[in-house]
């Protein structure tokens, strides 16, 4: 009974986690996708070399949290999300930016798909 209680409770955190990460990202895609060329994120992109690659940026971004947000596709979404934020943290590392906000994003990812699917580590513990 405890058992299940405690799968119960975890598979909630997990919902709960997945929604906040995943509104998260939406809502920075969104931002992404409608900027205006003269905003600051525009700007911003333009000093780190990626000028007119919001939207390129936007459209992976939102992709990949839909994905992650559909338990069938949670693991490629986990993928793409984990190479967009290693981006932005090797971007903002390269321009002297603090980095922890992306890193600590990053982290909270990867919890909320271990809460959701607690198997994505068993290949680091076969024999």
């Amino acid at each position: 009974m405890e058992a299940n209680t405690m799968s119960k409770k975890r598979k909630i955190a997990s919902w709960i986690f997945v929604g906040l990460m995943s509104a998260l990202f939406i809502m920075s895609a969104a931002m992404k996708l409608t900027s205006g060329s003269d905003s600051e994120m525009a700007k911003n992109f333009a000093k780190w070399g990626l000028e007119g690659k919001l939207i390129l940026i936007g459209m992976g971004e939102l992709i990949s949290a839909i994905l992650f947000l559909i338990p069938k596709t949670s693991s490629l979404g986990v993928l793409l999300l984990t190479a967009h934020l290693g981006g932005a943290i090797a971007t903002h590392m390269e321009h002297g930016e603090p980095f922890l906000p992306q890193s600590i994003m990053l982290l909270l990812l990867w919890v909320a798909n271990y809460l959701r699917n607690p198997e994505m580590f068993a290949s680091f513990f076969k024999k």
